[in-house]
């Protein structure tokens, strides 16, 4: 009789996952089918959403004359710290913002993300995402300096700001405050949303499958007990967002810089060791991307696979990394806004190229894996025990992200019901709830959802962007008068 009952236990747990997988998908479905309201272009379905995304990231581009290529070296500057000053307001430095802003994008969409591309969009796939990465280094710049321009500064030194706050303030400037209001109303849902579902639910699922693949996939002691990893997960979250941004960003200041160098360093010691091959692979992503060759949709489905999931990795023109960076320590909000443009580079041009060509050099596209999965293959093709390497990173990757996009939601909660000790305590438990819901349910709903949040948060984003891109214009002048005058000089 004893030995039935860990069938019995495995049954009920199974039965627990597919019930809560159930209840949610046909949300998903609904919500996803809205979002990504897609139109044929050359016999592909190209959702309207990514064209959204992609011709504000190219206006932005060429309005602040490829302010991302010009001022780069700048950028690198404020983050070495050359130009701070230890009094002026907000809660961390621009080293700290951008770790925490970078932890809510270098994640699982660099790794499953990437493999989702590559597997339906080919090689080609990552030619069209460097090229989205490139363009959308313009839209952070953009969001996050109004992120800081407009942030609201409490007397404790607290501060909130995003995209909720410019578009309510910035368009109540310009004569229109009711559009700003419904804007960021309908942008704060959205955000809520988006870090119930990519920013937490899709990590913990994706961390939960890495996890079962490398302890026995499904003889693995947690196979079926999804619930149980995320309530692990629960917990170490709940521990440290309770702390707030300060605590986050001692937090995502270490782990960013480890799980890169874990990840990076796993992908180039296999590049290098396949060096004869990353011509070839240079090769077919460059091909691929004007041919199509063997893609469902040529040239028009690796361009859409390639924009969606650079979207989805780096999240420029989403509004979300806005947030982060509205707490930074600076007077001039021009600054934050340089430091931000280095999100997508490292995020899409760095990381996602470099888990593409290890998919690529694998061989293992023709594998039939996606997701994690396919990019775990990638590289056990190379080391069978680097998938715990992969594991490692996964979890590093997933718990980071939950705790940015944590704070994300929270913004938007308050936002939406104010600010308070007790209202912040109910959307974090809230939260750490949703982690142990992702774990437990299949990847389909949970991406799909995850997806169509995320993507919406960007409709109200943009549009506040196109009325506020003349206040970004007027910062940088006066930004650089003022360096000029020697009013602004560096510290170190």
């Amino acid at each position: 009789m004893s030995g039935l009952l860990p069938h019995v236990a495995a049954a009920q747990e199974a039965s627990f996952d597919e019930q809560i997988n159930q209840a949610i998908a046909p949300i998903s479905n609904v919500i996803a089918g809205t979002i990504f309201y897609s139109i044929p272009v050359a016999g592909t379905a190209f959702p309207l959403i990514v064209g959204w995304l992609v011709i504000a990231a190219t206006i932005f581009t060429l309005y602040f004359g490829f302010v991302q290529f010009r001022k780069f070296g700048h950028a690198i500057s404020l983050v070495k710290g050359d130009y701070s000053h230890p009094e002026d307001a907000g809660e961390v430095s621009h080293f700290q913002a951008l770790a925490t802003a970078l932890s809510g994008t270098v994640g699982l969409g660099n790794i499953a993300g990437v493999a989702v591309a590559v597997s339906i969009g080919g090689p080609g796939a990552t030619f069209w995402m460097i090229l989205a990465g490139l363009l959308g280094m313009a839209s952070k710049f953009t969001e996050c300096t109004l992120g800081v321009k407009y942030r609201n500064e409490y007397p404790d030194g607290r501060v909130s700001g995003g995209p909720m706050y410019y578009l309510s303030k910035g368009l109540a400037e310009q004569g229109r405050p009711g559009l700003g209001k419904v804007l960021a109303i309908l942008f704060s849902v959205c955000c809520i949303g988006g870090a119930i579902g990519g920013g937490n639910m899709f990590q913990a699922n994706q961390a939960f499958q890495q996890v079962v693949n490398v302890t026995g996939g499904e003889n693995s002691f947690l196979a079926g007990s999804g619930w149980l990893f995320g309530l692990v997960m629960a917990i170490i979250v709940g521990v440290v967002i309770i702390g707030g941004i300060k605590s986050i960003a001692k937090v995502t200041e270490k782990i960013v810089p480890l799980m890169a160098v874990i990840y990076v360093t796993a992908g180039m010691i296999i590049i290098i060791s396949n060096i004869s091959m990353v011509g070839d692979a240079f090769a077919q992503i460059f091909v691929g991307a004007f041919t199509g060759a063997g893609v469902a949709g040529g040239v028009v489905g690796a361009l859409i696979q390639g924009f969606k999931r650079a979207a989805f990795s780096n999240e420029a023109g989403i509004g979300s990394a806005a947030i982060a960076h509205a707490a930074v320590r600076t007077k001039e909000p021009i600054t934050e806004g340089y430091v931000a443009l280095l999100e997508p580079f490292i995020d899409t041009v760095v990381i996602c190229t470099m888990t593409a060509l290890v998919i690529t050099i694998s061989g293992e596209l023709s594998s039939g894996l996606t997701g994690v999965e396919l990019t775990s293959a990638a590289f056990a093709s190379a080391f069978t025990w680097f998938p715990l390497i992969l594991a490692l990173a996964v979890v590093l990757f997933a718990f980071s992200t939950m705790l940015s996009w944590s704070y994300y939601g929270l913004k938007g909660w308050t936002y939406l019901v104010g600010e308070g000790k007790g209202k912040e305590i109910v959307f974090k438990l809230f939260f750490c709830l949703c982690v142990i819901v992702g774990a437990s349910m299949s990847l389909g709903p949970v991406i799909d959802f995850s997806d169509s949040m995320i993507f919406a948060m960007a409709i109200p984003n943009i549009i506040g962007l196109y009325f506020l891109m003349s206040v970004v214009r007027g910062e940088v002048t006066q930004y650089w008068d003022k360096i000029e005058r020697g009013e602004i000089k560096k510290v170190k």
